[in-house]
């Protein structure tokens, strides 16, 4: 991503502020362990307790610090997103490179493929993948990677198709450049903007999704911190201790919305730059 669209994102506020809380939840997640807290730690006596200022999130009905979980639980969270991302990544841009590059049997075969993807619902698709690898945070991971393959194969697949016949791609073959030069050296590089976005609102999708199956009792198992377990524990116990299942919750919520933020601003910046390179384009190349 280059400065000028870095610069771009970030004039917008809410693009800006999202950017501002990631930054803020990663560099806290990382470095959790050299904070002084702990989320496996237990004072029952102090069970349920309202945020105070020695536990700024309060306690949950094991005694344990529910900030210190909320920290831990993002990197649980963040971890699964970066995987997931890597995991959809690796294999749908490949299988929408190739789809759209080459066209023909092998653009059948592989968007059938690919649309039997879609067609699955990922929470359940995710659900039963967890079923046949057991609970732990490798399956979840695999699990909401896989389901995230088809919206960048979709993606790159139409990127390609409008990039396959444009005069600098036929230059590249009149002078004897290779299919897989074509894809890898000129094709792809031009079809990392739309990918780029799909990177960040695959991103959401993969909290979101590890989120539902921990609420489900189906994701990461306990003792280990995630944002949906302490939403589904927490909420047998809204009345007493309302604290237990918001906070975690508002702090899920911020994440997706900054995300989501970052992912409207990055789409409209590239659209804008897009329509800036068409008009220049057109126009001979006089502004």
């Amino acid at each position: 991503m280059s400065a000028a669209l870095i610069r771009h994102v970030l004039r917008r506020p809410g693009a800006l502020a999202g950017s501002l809380f990631l930054l803020v939840l990663i560099l806290v997640a990382v470095f959790a362990d050299a904070l002084p807290i702990d989320p496996l730690g237990q004072d029952l006596i102090a069970s349920l307790e309202p945020p105070s200022a020695a536990h700024w999130f309060g306690v949950d009905e094991l005694g344990r610090d529910i900030m210190a979980r909320v920290v831990y639980g993002a990197r649980t969270s963040l971890f699964t997103a970066a995987g997931a991302v890597l995991i959809a990544g690796a294999v749908g841009v490949p299988i929408g490179l190739v789809a759209g590059f080459f066209g023909g049997w092998r653009d059948a075969l592989l968007m059938r493929f690919v649309d039997v993807l879609l067609a699955l619902p990922g929470i359940l698709f995710a659900m039963a993948m967890i079923a046949v690898l057991g609970r732990s945070q490798a399956a979840a991971l695999v699990a909401v990677g896989v389901t995230g393959i088809p919206s960048f194969a979709r993606v790159t697949r139409a990127q390609v198709l409008s990039l396959r016949k444009r005069d600098f791609v036929a230059a590249v073959e009149a002078f004897g450049g290779t299919a897989t030069y074509s894809m890898f050296r000129t094709v792809l590089p031009n079809a990392w903007s739309p990918i780029l976005v799909q990177v960040v609102v695959l991103s959401s999708v993969a909290i979101l999704l590890e989120a539902a199956l921990s609420f489900l009792g189906v994701g990461i198992p306990p003792p280990t911190p995630s944002w949906g377990e302490m939403l589904r524990t927490g909420k047998a116990y809204l009345h007493d201790a309302p604290h237990y299942a918001v906070l975690p919750g508002l702090v899920l919520t911020l994440t997706i919305l900054s995300l989501d933020a970052i992912g409207r601003a990055l789409a409209g910046a590239l659209e804008q730059r897009q329509d800036v390179s068409v008009g220049l384009g057109a126009s001979g190349g006089r502004p």
